[in-house]
């Protein structure tokens, strides 16, 4: 079975992203595809990642207006058949509710608070108090909306877990393998703890895909860790 990873597919072309998609996807469940790499192929993107593997896609758009705004929008990409597709909880329980609403069959993922955004830069924004509280706000609101899955950082994803219950999907970005490089997540931890803490799907990025051997690099953390 594959590991409960998704590999995210930060790619400068569509022809980059599919290469890394073949390489591994023989190890890991999910592909995804950001908001950069979405744009600037567009929909194409979906069939080129996936092709014959089987795995999941993850649409990683984030998406964030008016309710009516972005229930439109996800409209348009259940058609592309995503396992997940992200929206801000931040946008409010009517608009994870919309989205819910329009995504025939598509698991809405709400985003808490993102792993790039330490106490000092939630406190800029309005949002006080440590990171943690306003995670447990948004996971509470988008789960009475209806939403599926969150998104949250490694470090909150115990709370998380205790606050909504065993039945969402809670899907961790800022996932780092023991001595690699944060780069610009503020929030990390390493795979076997987050799936320790209750996380269901841990997404991986740059320490696969800027490896050498991103299949390589995606059957050695895989091989480390439990399948469900």
């Amino acid at each position: 079975m594959r590991a409960p990873i998704a590999v995210a597919l930060d790619a400068p072309d569509a022809e980059t992203a599919a290469l890394w998609a073949r390489a591994v996807t023989p190890h890991v469940a999910v592909v995804k595809v950001g908001l950069e790499l979405f744009c600037r192929t567009g929909p194409s993107i979906v069939d080129s990642v996936r092709g014959g593997s089987g795995a999941d896609l993850f649409l990683d758009l984030k998406l964030h207006d008016i309710p009516n705004t972005v229930a439109g929008a996800v409209r348009s990409v259940a058609r592309l058949r995503p396992r997940y597709l992200t929206v801000h909880a931040s946008g409010g329980a009517d608009m994870v509710r919309a989205a819910v609403d329009a995504a025939d069959g598509v698991t809405i993922a709400a985003v808490t608070v993102l792993t790039s955004l330490s106490a000092e830069g939630l406190d800029a924004v309005g949002l006080a108090g440590p990171p943690l509280d306003a995670v447990r706000r948004l996971a509470s609101l988008a789960v009475g909306a209806g939403a599926g899955a969150l998104v949250c950082s490694p470090q909150e994803v115990a709370a998380v877990r205790a606050e909504v219950g065993p039945g969402v999907v809670l899907i961790t970005p800022g996932v780092r393998p023991a001595g690699a490089d944060v780069q610009d997540q503020a929030r990390v931890a390493t795979p076997e703890q987050a799936l320790a803490d209750g996380a269901d799907l841990l997404v991986i990025g740059r320490p696969i895909t800027g490896a050498a051997d991103p299949g390589a690099a995606a059957a050695s953390i895989a091989a480390s860790l439990p399948r469900s």
